[in-house]
């Protein structure tokens, strides 16, 4: 099957939110980027419930940069509220990633048709992606275009090896989970929860290697949540209507 990807991404700006820094209100960012932010991107290239991105490397381009901006975010009970961020500035990443068909979603089996779905998302990609492209938040705009994983000269990749601690990873969410245990193992006697995922960050020659969701040891439960209904010809088209449609 063919579905894995390579890309380049870049921006003016990043944030890839440090959880310990919200408290505050002043956020400052990873000097990696997530997981999760990464799928992110790979989600506004492309992305349909019948599929689910995996992240497999990272390959960081430009030299790591930080840069203090005020900010007005928006307040909960409304207005705006003055804030001093921590951005990452002037970002450019490679990205390998490949899908797998999405085992938790058993009514959208006739949407796995085999290529259809690369198809799509190399043509997505090369239009600069379905919809619009941030890095870590919808203020740091960012740009995609495809690329071959490896090529060019990398800021670090003359660097052994960096280690980065703890780093928040991404979220288990029950769409793509199925039931699990308050631990985060999948259970079918366990509930639908929301579990949020660490693990201990390390760059080798500028590569990031991410391990699998499944791969990752440290889980904290976050609340219960249910996965959304879809259902095909109801509330979302089949993959053949959808690539007509481009």
């Amino acid at each position: 099957m063919k579905n894995s990807i390579s890309f380049k991404v870049w921006g003016k700006y990043a944030l890839f939110t440090d959880p310990i820094t919200k408290v505050g209100g002043e956020k400052c960012s990873y000097h990696l980027p997530t997981y999760e932010a990464i799928k992110g991107v790979l989600k506004s290239i492309y992305w349909k419930p019948t599929l689910t991105w995996y992240v497999d490397k990272v390959r960081v381009m430009k030299p790591l940069r930080t840069q203090t901006k005020g900010t007005k975010p928006l307040n909960w009970g409304g207005g705006n509220s003055l804030a001093i961020y921590t951005f990452l500035h002037d970002v450019e990443y490679q990205v390998e990633a490949h899908f797998e068909w999405n085992e938790h979603r058993p009514e959208l089996a006739k949407d796995r048709i085999d290529g259809k779905h690369f198809s799509i998302a190399k043509r997505m990609l090369e239009k600069g992606g379905r919809q619009d492209i941030f890095l870590g938040v919808r203020d740091c705009q960012a740009y995609v275009e495809p690329c071959e994983f490896g090529e060019g000269e990398g800021a670090y990749d003359a660097i052994e090896e960096l280690g980065f601690c703890v780093m928040f990873h991404g979220f288990d969410y029950p769409d793509e989970t199925g039931k699990t245990d308050e631990q985060g193992n999948e259970s079918q006697e366990g509930e639908y929860r929301l579990h949020s995922r660490f693990w201990r960050a390390e760059m080798k020659k500028g590569v990031i290697e991410f391990p699998s969701p499944k791969q990752c040891t440290i889980k904290r439960f976050v609340r219960n949540m249910e996965p959304k209904d879809f259902d095909l010809g109801t509330n979302i088209q089949s993959v053949a209507e959808l690539e007509v449609e481009l």
